[in-house]
């Protein structure tokens, strides 16, 4: 999904901010959901200028309220992504490795597909017939 399309989909939708940040973990947030086809806007939150001090601009992601649990997901396989990258998790046992599903990109559930979709988190994976 691109942003315009994103932007066409949102226009006389109701969105709710549900991750706020800088701009570049904004913006990669953003793009994760687009890839997943959720979709998504950035919105920038009023800043605060008390005595002539600017606080760090802040960046909502605002997506409809039912895309919440798939944005959710997305952050968690970030989160769990970042713990890997670290070695700071247990090594995962042989019988959690020998599944022949691959994980979900947003949540990490390794499990078939219930009609095209991820039984941990909903996200659609494969286009319906």
């Amino acid at each position: 999904m691109t942003k315009e399309e994103a932007l066409k989909q949102l226009a006389d939708a109701e969105v709710v901010p549900c991750v706020s940040g800088g701009i570049a973990e904004a913006k990669e947030i953003l793009d994760a959901c687009l890839s997943a086809d959720i979709p998504a806007i950035l919105d920038r939150q009023d800043s605060c200028n008390t005595h002539g001090h600017a606080a760090a601009v802040r960046i909502d992601l605002c997506v409809r309220p039912e895309d919440l649990p798939k944005v959710m997901a997305i952050m968690h396989a970030r989160w769990q992504n970042l713990l890997d990258q670290e070695g700071t998790l247990p090594e995962r046992t042989a019988a959690a490795t020998e599944c022949q599903d691959p994980p979900c990109p947003a949540c990490g559930t390794a499990a078939p597909l219930q009609d095209g979709a991820c039984t941990g988190c909903g996200l659609q994976l494969e286009q319906g017939e």
